[in-house]
């Protein structure tokens, strides 16, 4: 290793014509070392082409200083996912929905492999989680475990570490045999990537309910990560029992005179500036390119792009949802609900006029905690929130959810969903409030709608 880099040094040049060719476009001389630099990344193809002829002067399987004891007993599916991921040599992607159990799957691999292993999280909540799994799912030593994030650094054998503090500490990606990616979606943004062509770490272990991603991208997580190697959709696991039955119901609203006269103002002031333009958009990509994208430039994109923003607002906000949430509460008064916007001050509005409790982007972070334990405790029984629960927060489970309003993205329609999913008495219900009349019937389907190509687009 030479800082951040596989550094070969062959006593012929002959023998890089082993290398895959992939490999071998990506080798960069360095004249100071007289050497190639590689991609971290390619370790197990430069191990295999070349053999018992290489001499490594690191280690890159380093051994784990206890023997790990799994607490829990594995369930079917998760047993053939880790059989699946070996079968692929240690590296691919697993997709499960939330609350199936994809934390439990890494576990299995740890204790499996019994290598130094490190765990890429998106945000801190996430990171104190897997902390907690780590030590508790393997009967860890405390001093074995750690995490790296929020202003604390280091490197433990067991090491837990946000996206972002990945970046900016890339000589700990060089220490550890095993990479698990938990949201894995993430990886392969443009800055991301770079984590997952920097570590050492022969064997990876990637996990998402939703691995697509809108701009195509999670194609490449093939190369950063491995292939898809096993997937359970939640209809599949209800039916085996392992999670909650379900069922998912569409209340229609209407909007109010003066909200539909609004409504309808707007739309028309967006549909002009297509007209006058000669644009048809049929998707996200073609709104960004035709609307967004245009409207730091163009003035006439600009109002088109607020007028689109109002109609959507007044359709997702529509006043008549908050006396169907105030029925649909009465109706479950005695069991856990949880409530799902996309806009924040609708949140609030719900939190005022219903006398529950709200978490938004910017409630305090131990204000935070300390509703999610009452909610869990029982103390708390309805809880309205926004995006900001979408992902990497372990949200206690619900019986019951209700969406008043969402993006059209199939991952946080699948997110949504898994907070009532966990193995529970009954079946679980997710209500999906929709204006009748307006753009959101359309979205609503969009995010039930399954990927049907490699773009992620549904």
């Amino acid at each position: 290793m030479r800082g951040n880099d596989l550094l070969l040094v062959p006593a012929d040049t002959s023998e890089l014509d082993r290398l895959p060719p992939d490999v071998r476009a990506a080798l960069r001389f360095d004249a100071r070392l007289k050497g190639y630099r590689a991609l971290p990344l390619h370790l197990p193809a430069i191990e295999a082409a070349l053999g018992e002829t290489a001499a490594f002067t690191f280690t890159a399987r380093p051994p784990l200083p206890f023997t790990p004891r799994l607490q829990g007993t594995p369930r079917p599916y998760q047993e053939a996912a880790l059989a699946a991921w070996q079968t692929a040599g240690g590296r691919g992607v697993v997709v499960l929905p939330t609350g199936a159990g994809k934390t439990f799957v890494a576990l299995m691999a740890i204790a499996a492999l019994r290598l130094c292993t490190l765990v890429v999280v998106p945000t801190l909540d996430l990171l104190a989680q897997w902390r907690q799994a780590l030590r508790d799912g393997l009967a860890a030593p405390p001093e074995v475990v750690g995490g790296v994030g929020g202003g604390v650094r280091g490197q433990w054998p067991l090491t837990v570490i946000t996206y972002d503090s990945a970046l900016r500490h890339p000589r700990l990606l060089t220490r550890f045999g095993l990479l698990v990616a938990d949201e894995v979606h993430h990886l392969p943004a443009p800055a991301y990537r770079r984590i997952a062509e920097a570590a050492i770490a022969p064997f990876r272990l990637g996990l998402s309910a939703t691995p697509e991603r809108a701009d195509g991208l999670h194609a490449d997580l093939t190369a950063l990560i491995g292939p898809e190697v096993y997937r359970r959709e939640p209809h599949e696991l209800a039916r085996t029992g392992h999670i909650a039955p379900y069922e998912e119901r569409r209340v229609e609203v209407a909007l109010l005179r003066e909200e539909r006269a609004r409504y309808e103002a707007h739309t028309r002031a967006y549909r002009a500036y297509l007209a006058a333009r000669g644009l048809r958009v049929r998707s996200g990509q073609d709104f960004e390119r035709y609307v967004l994208r245009r409207s730091g430039s163009d003035p006439a994109a600009y109002q088109a792009l607020r007028a689109h923003q109002e109609a959507r607002r007044i359709a997702f906000g529509a006043r008549s949802k908050v006396q169907v949430v105030e029925e649909l509460l009465e109706r479950h008064r005695d069991e856990r609900v949880l409530i799902f916007s996309e806009y924040n001050d609708v949140v609030r509005e719900l939190g005022r006029r219903l006398c529950i409790p709200v978490i938004v982007h910017d409630t305090p972070p131990a204000e935070r905690r300390a509703i999610l334990e009452k909610f869990r405790a029982g103390l708390y029984t309805k809880l309205a929130t926004g995006r900001v629960l979408n992902e990497g927060v372990d949200v206690p489970d619900a019986a019951v959810a209700i969406v008043v309003s969402g993006s059209g993205t199939r991952r946080e329609h699948v997110q949504r969903v898994g907070r009532v999913l966990r193995p529970k008495a009954g079946r679980a219900v997710l209500y999906e409030l929709v204006t009748r009349d307006t753009s959101e019937p359309r979205v609503a389907r969009r995010r039930r709608a399954p990927v049907t190509s490699d773009t992620g687009e549904t």
